[in-house]
């Protein structure tokens, strides 16, 4: 009988293995052939796409740090992520807070009337968008990228913090108005530095989605000054011909912070969304 169950169990942790394999490698596959294309020629990547480069040139990465805008695009991508990041957390903690401390009328409806933005994408509403930044002078400016992106971003953070919030004891809450602060002594000194995991995991999902955003910047957008990275692929476009081997070895480099920034959080992601998304 334990014989048979320990011979169940070796399956049952071999087919999840698999499994986790598989997904595996319907990521990194891609992620691995990008890289490596932006070691090849343009006809060695014509010939053999996804075969093994011969020879490795380096000269591909090399050159999309002197003919292209890189270092521009760079901090034009950074200026924007930070300070969505920043306006993203902000608004979505105090959101969070008050959702699930106060008491309020109606509070519900306000939730549930927020969680409805998950239900529109942003390609859906991008003429409405156009046309209210037009209105507010907003195009051709980071802010008219940073606003709309940091609302479409906000459902889906508001509801992982509100469900973390709402884990921490009430006796704390209590201790905190017994020693004289309010409620938002309240949230600077016991909530965000107990929601760390939360804050991580929406920063993290914040700075992905506007460090990897191409749609938006395309629309809102008009000097090439202000491209963001992923935009910057268009500096090896032609009229008649793209030089798709730069093109890749350009998104490679591009992938290498948000990648790094990912791993180093992990951990404070999946317990983020455990505790915010699943129990929220």
């Amino acid at each position: 009988m334990i014989q048979n169950y320990k011979t169940k169990q070796r399956l049952i942790n071999l087919v999840q293995y698999a499994i986790c394999v598989i997904f595996g490698s319907i990521i990194v596959v891609p992620v691995v052939l990008t890289a490596l294309g932006g070691f090849k020629t343009l006809g060695q990547l014509n010939v053999d796409p996804v075969g093994w480069p011969n020879p490795f040139l380096w000269e591909n990465y090399i050159k999309i740090f002197t003919e292209s805008r890189f270092f521009i695009y760079f901090y034009n991508s950074m200026f924007i992520m930070v300070f969505t990041v920043i306006l993203d957390v902000l608004v979505a903690g105090f959101a969070g807070f008050a959702l699930s401390r106060f008491k309020l009328k109606g509070k519900e409806i306000i939730y549930n009337y927020i969680l409805l933005g998950l239900l529109f994408p942003l390609t859906l509403a991008i003429l409405p968008i156009y046309i209210q930044l037009r209105d507010l002078s907003l195009l051709d400016k980071y802010w008219g990228i940073i606003l709309p992106q940091t609302a479409f971003l906000l459902p889906f953070h508001v509801m992982i913090f509100r469900g973390f919030i709402r884990q921490i004891p009430g006796e704390l809450e209590d201790a905190c108005l017994i020693d004289g602060h309010g409620k938002l002594g309240f949230l600077f000194k016991i909530v965000f530095p107990l929601s760390r995991p939360a804050i991580a995991t929406v920063s993290v999902l914040a700075m992905v989605n506007s460090w990897n955003n191409y749609f938006l910047p395309l629309i809102v957008l008009n000097s090439r000054d202000k491209f963001t990275l992923p935009m910057g692929s268009m500096d090896f476009i032609g009229q008649y011909l793209a030089d798709w081997n730069k093109i890749l070895a350009f998104f490679t480099i591009t992938m290498i912070p948000a990648i790094l920034f990912y791993i180093y959080s992990q951990k404070h992601i999946i317990s983020g969304l455990t505790a915010g998304a699943v129990k929220g």
